[in-house]
């Protein structure tokens, strides 16, 4: 094995794969409490079966065996790829991309098979020294949503890992403040968000997950009542969305974590009013990571964490943060205040200009969203049809009891004319991945099928 175990006191360059009291929870569930020395047990006898390979694509979708097989795998110096999605081709991408080292899949349907909590409870807990990593090692691959595009790789070393997830602390433990936090999450641990949130947090933060990923309002709600001290729930808004429109009832909750798309303020305060925790709305990327938060029920302004600075581009924004190497440029366009905190303008390819005036497909699909009846939608902008041309507004919308142009008539009332959608398509349910995302691919498919409604918008915005 290449694990990194030594008896000596580490040297600089090296960190803990974990930390912590061995007789700490690191893993609930409603029937087993995992400590982190029966996980780090159970983890080395994982990785003595493990095959020989430079990188593993991580499929489980069960937090703990995800968690299991991470730290099985980095006890064997092997890289973690984190797929956008379970999609075939997609896995077939990846592990193509990184076949010239070995590469393998574990968890899931198609992956070696890992074992789940309540064998833990079989095992004594491991004795000796923490295993350690080396800082600048490669940690994990992981890849951008592909909403915009093809899903791009960005890599990790354990040192940015480990710097950020002491950021992710600074954000959030006024929270829980001095006990441990009880997280339960509805995002997939291969997203960045993920898996700063519901692998590195409990692995080197102190905090304990649960072993599951529930996404039904009822099992999210059983999960946290499973919990024994602080309730941290990390969603998204379409989930928190969900939550709130069942009327579940939950129990007493810390705080609510949202990221991965812009969350209404008008959202965060229902779900203050409604679970009585604080809803922190974190700011990041695959490609930066967490580096800002805000409550967003009360602040329309983002907060950088501690040594993070934003530098607003031409054509967006570059991000500064102790755990980044070199500075990382977003697309996201950012008005910075004097004492750096920022707002969200959008992004540079959602800016709109028709006609001589401009719009946001942000703020479009935020109007959209208010609309009475409208559960779920996005604002789009077709290809134009002529060189040289306007693309159409085009609108996707999950609306029960409502027509297209019923859509429309409310918009007309705070949209101007030339922004208001020429298209509009209803749908039982958005095309959203596992965080919530929709891909630009998905819509353009669900536009071109049957059932779109051309709306007449009297402004003519057409190619």
């Amino acid at each position: 094995m290449s694990a990194v175990i030594q008896p000596a006191l580490p040297a600089v360059e090296d960190l803990p794969l974990v930390a912590g009291d061995p007789a700490r929870v690191v893993v609930f569930d409603g029937s087993t409490r995992v400590t982190l020395g029966q996980f780090l047990a159970q983890a080395r006898a994982l990785a003595e079966r493990l095959p020989e390979a430079r990188c593993v694509a991580h499929l489980s979708e069960d937090r703990y065996r995800f968690l299991l097989g991470f730290c099985a795998a980095a006890l064997r110096g092997q890289v973690a790829l984190l797929p956008p999605s379970g999609a075939p081709q997609t896995l077939a991408d990846v592990i193509q991309a990184h076949a010239d080292g070995g590469a393998y899949r574990l968890g899931g349907e198609c992956g070696m098979d890992v074992p789940g909590p309540e064998t833990a409870a079989e095992l004594a807990p491991a004795n000796g020294p923490t295993p350690l990593v080396r800082r600048g090692d490669l940690a994990a691959i992981g890849y951008t949503s592909g909403s915009t595009g093809r899903p791009q790789a960005h890599s990790k070393t354990w040192g940015a890992f480990a710097t950020g997830t002491g950021q992710n602390l600074a954000a959030l433990a006024d929270l829980w403040g001095d006990q441990q936090p009880q997280v339960v999450a509805t995002v997939p641990s291969q997203h960045m968000y993920g898996m700063e949130m519901s692998v590195l947090l409990p692995l080197l933060g102190g905090a304990a997950v649960h072993a599951g990923r529930p996404l039904l309002p009822a099992d999210v709600a059983g999960a946290l009542e499973q919990a024994t001290g602080p309730r941290i729930l990390v969603t998204t808004p379409v989930h928190l969305r969900a939550l709130l429109r069942s009327g579940v009832s939950l129990p007493a909750l810390a705080g609510i974590v949202s990221a991965t798309a812009p969350l209404p303020q008008e959202l965060a305060a229902e779900a203050e009013d409604r679970y009585g925790g604080e809803v922190r709305e974190v700011f990041g990327s695959t490609e930066t990571c967490v580096f800002a938060r805000r409550r967003t029920a009360r602040d329309p302004l983002w907060t950088p964490l501690p040594g993070v600075r934003v530098s607003p581009q031409p054509d967006g924004t570059l991000v500064h943060a102790p755990h980044l190497p070199v500075p990382v440029a977003l697309a996201d366009i950012f008005e910075v205040e004097p004492d750096g905190r920022f707002r969200l303008c959008g992004r540079q390819a959602d800016l709109l200009e028709i006609a001589g005036k401009r719009a946001s497909l942000g703020d479009l699909t935020r109007r959209l969203l208010a609309v009475p009846g409208v559960e779920d939608g996005v604002v789009v902008q077709l290809e134009p049809g002529r060189e040289g041309g306007v693309g159409r507004i085009a609108a996707l919308a999950v609306a029960p009891g409502l027509a297209p142009a019923d859509i429309v008539a409310a918009l007309r009332a705070n949209v101007d004319p030339v922004f208001l959608p020429r298209r509009v398509r209803l749908l039982p349910q958005l095309p959203r991945n596992a965080t919530g995302k929709l891909c630009r691919d998905a819509l353009l498919e669900a536009l071109a099928g049957p059932g779109t409604c051309t709306v007449g918008s009297g402004s003519g915005n057409a190619a």
